[in-house]
């Protein structure tokens, strides 16, 4: 009888093992394959494009992990170096941000850093919420100086521990020049990639570089070189090559691409995101797979329709967005408008942005018909 009771036990024990062994981690590997891969988004655009802007649109929504311009850290350490040269590292530390490696940043970075010494830190609301920062919720639209004045005290590995928690990195740059340096990345299996590429007006965006031509100084130079960047034609020479870059990035994305890029690829102007604000941010949020929320749409709304006329040239504050898009008609002189025009033309003509003819035709054309070109 005792014996009997043994053999039931034994046999008990070997089916629950046999259940163990064969059927949960069977369960836990099919969990585990349910959990959808991480969406990579990359806002790729130039300096005083409205990427500030976009790029908020991405960062205040609860899903996303966001950071501004983080090979900016390559480009101060390595400023001895060409735009090209500098085109692999600041290819390798966004991948590494992409997979939620922070470790990168240990090459730009003293090794006593904070949170707060990442470039632009506060306008990642994903640095300002949970478990980055527990003054706010992750659900909270936060604006950057909120975010500066109380989060700023956390340790540097709640980064890497906040994106970890994510379902969609995105990731503002105005750094690459050449859609081809991005390839790698677009055909990493590790990675789910989207490009969004954002465009403005070269005259738009000529007139905002004069305001800020200081601060724009030392990333001139890395792309033109100090030489090119002196003189007369200086700023002339430096929107050449940027009105250059986003055709060949264009012609690369659209025109000519290969497999890969087959619905990974989208276009915006900014001139339309501020012409129809909600239209605009559910075509990025489709295109990313991110859920346009009430509140996220109220959010839009308001800081697109404020009576602010951006004075604060690198403030994401409320304002009066589309009359500020369009200041360049009213404050740029005619004769740089035809330089601008001259240097970007080819840019201008594939991007469907109208040429000025003349300064009466400046005054008095309609917004309507500088875009006549593409009504996209």
């Amino acid at each position: 009888m005792v014996k009997s009771r043994r053999v039931q036990v034994l046999l008990i024990l070997v089916v629950l093992s046999f259940i163990l062994i064969h059927f949960l981690p069977c369960s836990n590997n099919a969990h585990m394959e349910e959990k959808p891969s991480p969406v990579h988004i990359l806002i790729l655009s130039s300096w005083r494009s409205g990427s500030s802007f976009t790029g908020q649109i991405f960062s205040q929504h609860p899903s996303v992990f966001y950071l501004m311009e983080p090979a900016w850290h390559v480009w101060v350490k390595m400023y001895q170096n060409s735009a090209k040269v500098l085109h692999m590292a600041v290819r390798d530390l966004v991948r590494s941000v992409f997979l939620c490696d922070m470790s990168v940043f240990d090459a730009y970075m003293s090794s006593q850093k904070k949170k707060s010494d990442l470039f632009q830190w506060e306008t990642s609301r994903a640095l300002c919420s949970p478990p980055a920062c527990d003054s706010f919720s992750r659900s909270d639209i936060i604006t950057a100086g909120n975010c500066k004045t109380i989060c700023g005290k956390y340790p540097f590995s709640k980064v890497e521990e906040a994106c970890k928690t994510y379902s969609h990195v995105a990731i503002k740059e105005v750094r690459f020049f050449d859609l081809k340096v991005l390839y790698p990345l677009l055909t990493d299996p590790s990675l789910n990639l989207k490009i969004i590429h954002l465009v403005r007006d070269p005259r738009a965006v000529f007139r905002s570089r004069e305001n800020t031509m200081a601060d724009l100084k030392r990333d001139s130079n890395i792309v033109m070189g100090s030489q090119k960047t002196k003189g007369e034609m200086g700023p002339y020479n430096t929107m050449q090559v940027i009105c250059k870059s986003h055709v060949e990035i264009y012609k690369a994305g659209s025109q000519a691409a290969p497999s890969f890029l087959k619905d990974r690829y989208l276009l915006v102007r900014y001139e339309d995101i501020v012409r129809d604000p909600l239209a605009r941010a559910a075509q990025m949020y489709r295109f990313a797979e991110l859920h346009f929320t009430p509140e996220l749409q109220k959010w839009v709304h308001n800081i697109t329709h404020g009576k602010g006329h951006g004075a604060q040239a690198f403030d994401i504050g409320s304002r009066d967005a589309l009359r500020v898009s369009q200041a360049w008609r009213k404050t740029l002189p005619f004769q740089k408008i035809e330089k601008v025009q001259n240097v970007c033309k080819d840019a201008m003509d594939l991007l469907g942005y109208r040429l000025v003819q003349s300064e009466e035709e400046q005054k008095n054309m309609s917004l309507d018909l500088l875009f006549a070109q593409n009504s996209s």
